[in-house]
Order: C-alpha cells, then sequence, then structure tokens
C-alpha cells in the first residue's frame, strides 16, 4: 500500500470509530501528544486512550491534507483539522488546528509512529 492510501486508512479508521482498523495502522512503539498535552507512549496507552474517545459519540473530526513526503521508510502528513464536540456542560464547541503524523513502513505497511495534535 502506498503511504496515501495508508494515510487514508488511518483517518477513515478515526472518523468511523473503528478501534480495530485505527490500530492495525499504529506502530508498537508508537507516541501520542494529546491536545490537553497529555503524553501517550507505545500501542496499549495509544489503544486504552482510543477505546475511551471512540466510544465518546459527540465529536465529529474533518481534515484536508496540507502537505505529505514520503522518503524512504519515513513518511509524514501535515493536516488542517475542524474538531467539532461537546464540552462538559454539553455546549458546542469547534477546534481548528494543524496535526502531525509520522509513520514509519514495516514490512511493507505504513505505522503510526507518532502522532502530534495539540490545540493552538
Amino acid at each position: 500500500m502506498e503511504f496515501p492510501q495508508a494515510l487514508e486508512a488511518h483517518l477513515t479508521a478515526i472518523r468511523s470509530r473503528d478501534l480495530d482498523g485505527y490500530l492495525e495502522t499504529v506502530h508498537p512503539d508508537a507516541t501520542v501528544i494529546l491536545p490537553n498535552g497529555t503524553f501517550l507512549r507505545g500501542r496499549d496507552a495509544v489503544a486504552e486512550f482510543h477505546t475511551s474517545w471512540f466510544g465518546d459519540p459527540d465529536w465529529t473530526l474533518k481534515t484536508e491534507t496540507v502537505r505529505t513526503q514520503a522518503a524512504g521508510d519515513s513518511a509524514f502528513a501535515l493536516l488542517s483539522v475542524v474538531y467539532d464536540d461537546l464540552d462538559p456542560e454539553g455546549k458546542p464547541y469547534q477546534k481548528e488546528y494543524y496535526l502531525t503524523l509520522y509513520f514509519t513502513l514495516v514490512d511493507g505497511r505504513w505505522l503510526l509512529l507518532h502522532d502530534q495534535n495539540t490545540f493552538c
């Protein structure tokens, strides 16, 4: 699979809240920095967070690719994101931000190695 198709599979799994599909795209040593600055290390920690997040029916995530680049066994994507959700009181809010995803090619599969996901 070429990188653009792997990226789309990763994003589709997120938007559809498909935990198994998402985890198929995540490297065992992946790191994620969440919008609040929380640092997750390893697929188990990433899976635990996403299990909870994917269980929340209130959010939507729209992405637009700003830039992608693949070189050898590494690739990254810079995405413009519009995130809609409800706050704890049930009031809607929207965040617009940039998301950087870094992937590595392992045995012919592009796997997420780092997700930098912080709000401005």
